[in-house]
């Protein structure tokens, strides 16, 4: 699994799969072997996370890595600059540790 963060400035790669598409916009595409899921904030941060593809919708788990880890951890840290990779080991941790608590996390994904 694999979790990524980009601005509206950062570099968006491109690959070939089948988008799923509601009114929210863009919310995941799934390829022959593994399902993208992405949310974006209203000022334009990227949360993409890469499951298996039996994974069902997980909008609500990107917004709390967004608002309850990457806001209260990086945002509201100010020796986090903003606009940069993330550099702090205790968003690291608690992100790795929060992905892990998730049901559908596989420890041999990993």
């Amino acid at each position: 699994m694999e979790c990524v963060f980009t601005t509206a400035s950062g570099t968006a790669r491109s690959k070939r799969g089948s988008p799923r598409r509601r009114k929210d916009g863009f919310l995941a595409f799934q390829t022959s072997r593994y399902k993208l899921h992405y949310y974006e904030t209203p000022t334009g941060i990227k949360v993409v996370m890469n499951t298996d593809l039996g994974v069902g919708p997980i909008r609500d788990v990107l917004h709390h890595i967004y608002s309850a880890l990457y806001v209260e951890l990086v945002v509201k840290n100010p020796l986090c600059p903003l606009g940069q990779t993330v550099q702090s080991e205790l968003f690291r941790s608690r992100l790795d540790s929060y992905v892990r608590s998730l049901p559908f996390f596989s420890a041999r994904a990993g």
